[in-house]
């Protein structure tokens, strides 16, 4: 069987260790592109980035999950990746490096703004007064370096991407930890005919891991910022029910000023938690909050595969 999934080139190498090599890849320019071709049920899957281990949160994502203008109603998420990110500094095919040996010939950086940050220390001790171009991905940043003329701009890219752009590779391995690791969101569309999430692992496998796997929700609310303790009183819900929450994150809402979109991940565990433990946190986040929604479940697969 086939599988169609929508994600940027970038994370192609993401889709493929999650889906296999017979997965069907459908490329999308941008993030919002991938929703939208999930939302209108051009793909089955987006392979989106959530949040690196070095460089914190993806806010493009959360921005798109926060879903303000209601373009997005029908994605939720299904599953997750984790994926061991090395970047390398890249450029065009045979250009000429600098007669010492050193970068000076490069004057200028093409990247993904998430892979700055995680490159930090190469890049303030051979980079310092270089210019820095943020694009939509490492991958657009390594075909736009193989493309250029002069051989005088790098991209800071993986090395997946560079094979792809054919693109010669100056240093390895650039990254600031070597556990340096992105964690990526499979969405689908709720409405979809497919059930559960589409994963490499056998139906057997699956079934077996269902008995025992932990659960992650993922849910936004927003709260009435003038009313003392609201956010307490919604996180409270949380613990009430014995859920562990895995990660907390917020998004300006773009109502008004200063008020906040947040995003609380948590853990549901077999034998501990009943099935329905997620409505009823629901139930109760209605009472204590202006607007909440379940964003979608899926399996943990921290403890499977990393």
């Amino acid at each position: 069987m086939n599988f169609f999934f929508s994600l940027l080139l970038t994370f192609h190498q993401a889709a493929l260790e999650s889906f296999g090599s017979s997965a069907v890849l459908s490329p999308r320019l941008s993030f919002a592109d991938a929703f939208a071709a999930v939302q209108h049920n051009e793909t089955d899957y987006a392979v989106i980035p959530f949040e690196n281990s070095t460089n914190g949160s993806v806010v493009q994502t959360l921005d798109l999950l926060a879903d303000r203008d209601g373009l997005y109603s029908d994605v939720v998420v299904c599953g997750e990746y984790y994926l061991t990110v090395h970047h390398c500094l890249l450029t065009r095919k045979n250009a000429v490096p600098s007669a010492d040996g050193s970068y000076r010939f490069i004057t200028k950086l093409y990247s993904h703004p998430q892979a700055w940050g995680q490159c930090e220390r190469f890049l303030s001790k051979h980079f310092k007064n270089v210019e820095r171009q943020d694009v939509s991905s490492t991958s657009k940043a390594a075909e736009i370096v193989s493309a250029e003329e002069t051989g005088h701009s790098a991209a800071i890219a993986s090395r997946f991407a560079a094979e792809y752009h054919g693109a010669d590779i100056l240093a390895a391995n650039i990254e600031d930890r070597a556990d340096n690791t992105t964690r990526f969101l499979i969405v689908k569309n709720i409405r979809s005919k497919r059930t559960g999430c589409a994963h490499r692992t056998s139906d057997a496998m699956d079934m077996e891991e269902s008995q025992t796997a932990r659960w992650k929700t993922l849910i936004s609310f927003m709260i009435n910022h003038s009313s003392p303790g609201a956010l307490a009183d919604a996180l409270l819900i949380f613990k009430a029910h014995g859920m562990n929450l895995t990660s907390i994150n917020s998004r300006p809402s773009r109502i008004r000023a200063w008020q906040y979109i947040f995003f609380v991940e948590c853990e549901r565990v077999p034998g501990v938690h009943d099935d329905d433990v997620m409505e009823r946190i629901l139930e109760g986040l209605r009472k204590v909050t202006e607007s909440c929604r379940n964003l979608g479940s899926w399996k943990d697969r921290l403890i499977h595969e990393v």
